[in-house]
């Protein structure tokens, strides 16, 4: 299949919001490729937004400057596989001028509409609204199999692309050879989000398990005997870099093994270390063997299968208390399971105290949802919010094509009376709020620009919501904010009454 088919339809996807168009336009395009399945497992992988070969390399910097676009398609999409690859594992001397080579050869080759197709795929800006759940029915419809069936066997498989190959290739018969094995990472269950310890009490029926959510990394372990793998919640094999964890995990009294875990660097005092603490260890250079590497500890929340037996199905409070019974109560994390949301509210408000995020809120009876973010767990945290100033904006991909989007913030510094940028956000806007804002930022642009940042006079003042504030080299305040998103826009305050860089670094300290 030419790569020109691809990027059309990913444009179709990026420009419609309706779920069902988005499944079928996906769909029409799967049906073309056939029963090739390699051809299949990358552009599922593509569209979900994903390389075959996870990185390679290529960021904003090396595009900057690439050939005019060709007039007529020509590009294979395994060719242009082949080449990612080629390009990924260029290495040593004179690696970087044959990578820029390698880099123009395939965009002169490329078209127009192809150019801006890799362009984004290439920087992680393919953001057309084909999620997961949106992925797995297309596979399903192009292949004429329940959406259940394909989503089940890709939660259990973790790869989607390797499901959809198969289901297109041989139908209903190959998703039961995705099952859940012991060596191979599972898309990890992810969390709502409750408003508070009664939210979630109502939503969960009444009794929920509460869970201290440590601000460490999600860890899930594998184990088959004496052998162990640790994966991180994007599927990377980090056990070399963990010896700690596999060790804690060899300690404990079972023949396999597969547990959801977190991950985390403390004090002597038990208290949390900041998270870049936690982060570092999982660096290509993190391992402990590096000079005043941090020891981590390791809390384990749940269990997928144990000593022969996949217990993902069976309801949370069973799964719990088969965790109870192999796993040492030092290395579990706290819990309280009840229906007062007061005793709740002190849990809550313990955890936080003790320096953690907040609480996880779990339904005593919901199976463990592999890859999706289900009902049975909701998160519960404090949510910050800061009045800031924007510094710039970037032009928007997607459907967000033509519509400023992204947003640089600073906080007041009034030593100065200039601003210092804490980071940038495109969360939280609507598609009002997207319109509003390109009309508004482009009448505070410094200089009419084409170009992807448009800088803006700091005149308007935004409420940002965030979950906290990270040490950061990149930001000149040496701070940044973590999970930050646009509650609303204040057109009440004049910038002099943004929060100061002050108040940021206080907030800063208080977590460190």
């Amino acid at each position: 299949m030419l790569l020109v088919e691809v990027a059309r339809a990913s444009a179709d996807v990026a420009g419609t919001s309706a779920r069902l168009a988005k499944v079928a336009r996906i769909a029409d395009l799967l049906r073309l490729a056939g029963p090739e399945p390699r051809e299949v497992a990358v552009i599922v992988s593509w569209l979900s937004g994903e390389l075959t070969q996870r990185q390679i390399g290529v960021g904003w910097a090396a595009l900057r400057s690439v050939p005019e676009p060709a007039t007529e398609p020509v590009l294979d999409v395994l060719d242009v596989d082949e080449r990612f690859g080629t390009i990924g594992a260029t290495a040593g001397k004179g690696s970087q001028a044959r990578r820029a080579e390698l880099l123009a050869e395939l965009f002169g080759a490329a078209t127009d509409v192809e150019q801006t197709f890799l362009r984004r795929l290439l920087t992680g800006e393919l953001r057309q609204g084909a999620l997961v759940g949106v992925m797995a029915d297309a596979v399903a419809r192009a292949a004429d199999l329940q959406g259940a069936a394909v989503r089940r066997a890709a939660m259990l498989s973790g790869d989607l692309p390797a499901v959809a190959a198969a289901a297109m290739t041989d139908g209903a018969a190959a998703l039961e050879r995705f099952t859940l094995q012991v060596g191979t990472p599972v898309g990890p269950m992810l969390a709502q989000t409750a408003t508070g310890v009664g939210d979630a009490l109502e939503r969960l029926g009444g009794t929920a398990v509460f869970e201290a959510k440590l601000d460490g990394a999600r860890v899930q372990i594998h184990r088959d005997g004496q052998a162990v793998a640790i994966y991180t919640r994007s599927l990377d094999d980090v056990t070399a870099r963990l010896p700690e964890i596999e060790a804690a995990t060899l300690a404990l009294p079972v023949s396999t093994l597969i547990a959801d875990a977190e991950a985390i660097a403390l004090r002597p005092d038990g208290r949390p270390h900041r998270f870049q603490v936690t982060a570092s260890r999982f660096g290509r250079r993190g391992g402990v063997a590096a000079a005043g590497a941090q020891q981590l500890s390791v809390f384990f929340f749940d269990v997928l299968h144990i000593d022969g037996r996949d217990v993902l199905d069976l309801p949370a409070g069973e799964r719990i208390a088969l965790l109870d019974a192999v796993v040492p109560a030092r290395q579990r994390v706290d819990r309280l399971t009840t229906s007062d949301t007061v005793a709740a509210q002190e849990f809550l408000d313990a955890t936080l105290a003790a320096g953690h995020e907040g609480v996880m809120a779990k339904s005593p009876t919901a199976p463990y949802e592999a890859g999706r973010r289900g009902a049975g767990w909701l998160k519960v945290k404090p949510v910050h919010t800061l009045d800031l100033v924007v510094l710039a904006v970037e032009w928007g991909s997607g459907r967000r094509t033509g519509k400023l989007s992204n947003i640089h913030l600073g906080a007041l510094d009034p030593a100065t009376g200039g601003f210092v940028m804490l980071g940038k956000t495109f969360k939280g806007m609507t598609d009002e709020i997207l319109a509003w804002q390109t009309e508004r930022f482009l009448s505070l642009a410094d200089v009419p620009t084409d170009g992807y940042v448009v800088s803006v006079r700091p005149e308007q003042v935004v409420e940002i919501a965030f979950d906290g504030i990270q040490t950061s080299s990149r930001y000149p305040g040496g701070m940044a904010l973590r999970f930050a998103r646009v509650l609303r826009y204040r057109d009440d305050k004049p910038p002099t009454e943004a929060d100061t860089i002050d108040t940021v670094r206080a907030i800063w300290e208080r977590a460190n």
